[in-house]
């Protein structure tokens, strides 16, 4: 059975901490309530640095330079009705203050917590990779 596919780009925002962003997909979204890193659908024409680069001014108010974005890795997930390929990018500069612009509830959370916070099925093993854990077969 074949399914569309859907390129999104996330970002794993990282403050001085070494904590990373965490969004929470607002009520009546899909999977409202789960945990998710910020980003979005690319657009046509868009590369996925620049739909990244837009997502993040949209959702969070600030301003990414494509230089600060350095490939990490990548999730591709089958929902029922379509597949999700999301490359995931390592930020840890940008300009002016994270301010949420959807209503939605933000966490900065230890790389080592990331598996406390519910997340969509293709962000788990990501959530895993990045605590430095590893994804195995039936996890």
């Amino acid at each position: 059975m074949s399914h569309r596919l859907v390129l999104v780009v996330a970002a794993a925002l990282y403050n001085d901490k070494g904590e990373i962003l965490l969004a929470q997909r607002p009520e009546g979204k899909q999977l409202a309530g789960l945990w998710e890193f910020p980003g979005g659908k690319v657009e046509p024409g868009e590369t996925p640095e620049a739909a990244l680069v837009r997502e993040l001014y949209e959702e969070l108010s600030i301003t990414v330079k494509e230089s600060e974005l350095q490939p990490l890795t990548f999730a591709s997930f089958t929902y029922p009705d379509f597949h999700l390929l999301m490359p995931l990018y390592k930020c840890q500069a940008w300009s002016d203050e994270v301010h949420p612009r959807e209503g939605q509830a933000i966490a900065w959370v230890p790389p080592a917590n990331l598996s406390d916070y519910p997340a969509p099925p293709a962000d788990i093993p990501l959530f895993e990779v990045l605590s430095g854990g590893h994804a195995t077969e039936g996890s």
